[in-house]
């Protein structure tokens, strides 16, 4: 089995496909921990099934980079769920309902009335749950990548005091000065780009578990902010890595394992915990 690793390494697309996975497994873990603290882990899923329905409009366009046009519409996605979900005659869950529901239903209907390709099914499976075109990613594509990676935890290691204050007690947070509504949004076009990112590596369907499972994972062990941000990274990283290197050696869908792999490490740190607190 190692020697059969080795020789997948030497091909670029490999390390390629495991540079970027660890990059987005990383994001999707720091926001992570905020998002569920804050009750609000389920905007990942709404902006998924956005970014699903920017895909097939840029299908049916024909749009070469549809990057340049799922990753404008799914930052203004995450600000319109922001505004609507502060709004009293439509609360936060039903904001994202709402909207990805249509979004998703859109994509679909679109995908059937202008079809570019005999398998639909094919296209729209691939596209909900996860596909190998992360196997397939050019040099550019990485560096790209790369650089919104960065900028993701850059913000989020600059802004991180901020961050807490606004995750735990918006309205303490707000009489200490700092401008809650401008980090709420921070947070809500951050986890876009994260969004986006990950579509080709775990499908929009599955990218919630991208999300919440590694903070929930350190949340059963660890019960301060920033341990448990820490520890998400570690143990979504690890996941990534451990579920990539199953699905290319073992020939299954890389998102789906994955997640499998985060759903794993979910129930062993919840019987540590649980161990922990009998103890």
């Amino acid at each position: 089995m190692l020697s059969k690793l080795l020789l997948y390494f030497q091909f670029p697309f490999v390390r390629y496909a495991l540079i970027v996975g660890v990059l987005i497994a990383l994001c999707s873990s720091l926001l992570g921990v905020t998002l569920v603290l804050k009750r609000f882990s389920f905007i990942g899923d709404g902006l998924s099934h956005v970014a699903f329905g920017a895909i097939a409009i840029a299908t049916v366009l024909r749009v070469s980079n549809d990057m340049l046009l799922v990753l404008p519409l799914t930052v203004i996605s995450a600000v319109l769920l922001l505004r609507t979900g502060q709004n009293s005659r439509i609360r936060g869950d039903a904001a994202i309902a709402m909207i990805s529901v249509g979004a998703l239903a859109l994509g679909y209907l679109l995908m059937n009335i202008f079809p570019v390709s005999s398998n639909l099914s094919g296209d729209v499976c691939s596209t909900l749950f996860g596909s190998t075109s992360i196997l397939t990613l050019t040099a550019r594509e990485v560096i790209l990548c790369a650089i919104l990676s960065l900028v993701v935890v850059a913000v989020f290691i600059l802004c991180y005091n901020r961050i807490f204050a606004v995750t735990f007690d918006e309205n303490f947070a707000l009489s200490a000065g700092t401008p809650a509504d401008r980090y709420n949004l921070l947070i809500a076009v951050i986890t876009a780009v994260i969004i986006v990112l990950a579509m080709n590596l775990v499908g929009s369907l599955l990218i919630s578990a991208l999300v919440i499972f590694p903070a929930l994972s350190a949340m059963r062990i660890f019960h301060s902010f920033r341990q448990v941000t820490i520890c998400s990274a570690i143990l979504s990283v690890i996941c990534a890595l451990g579920g990539m290197i199953t699905a290319i050696l073992a020939d299954t869908p890389v998102g789906s394992t994955i997640v499998a792999a985060d759903v794993l490490v979910f129930f062993i740190c919840w019987a540590i915990g649980s161990l922990r607190k009998t103890a």
